[in-house]
């Protein structure tokens, strides 16, 4: 009984670490995020005082993940921009460890 407790507390601290540890990565690229979309939203939109605001962001998996080849998580947030009388959404992805962002449609298309 002692030794499940213990293994069932080990469990829940590493859990609330990955938590953690997810969140400061989200809010450590966030700015670049918002950034990124802005100045993409200025562009596609043609509104110079265009505004941009999170509307959702999570750290996703990378699609291969096995002993011998890893992919890299990245955090991945949608940005909704709005300024001159028109909007646009932007799927944001920002991979871990690196310094820059990506700003693309949320439907996959390409402009």
């Amino acid at each position: 009984m002692r030794n499940r407790l213990i293994r069932m507390m080990l469990v829940t601290t590493v859990v609330v670490a990955a938590c953690a540890t997810q969140t400061q990565m989200l809010d450590s690229k966030q700015d670049t995020a918002m950034q990124t979309a802005l100045a993409r939203g200025k562009f596609d939109l043609n509104c110079p005082q265009a505004n941009a605001q999170i509307l959702s962001r999570e750290v996703t998996q990378p699609a291969i993940n096995s002993p011998w080849i890893s992919g890299i998580q990245r955090a991945e947030y949608t940005i909704g921009v709005e300024g001159c009388g028109k909007r646009q959404t932007y799927l944001v992805l920002c991979p871990q460890g690196g310094e820059s962002c990506f700003a693309g449609d949320p439907g996959g298309r390409i402009r």
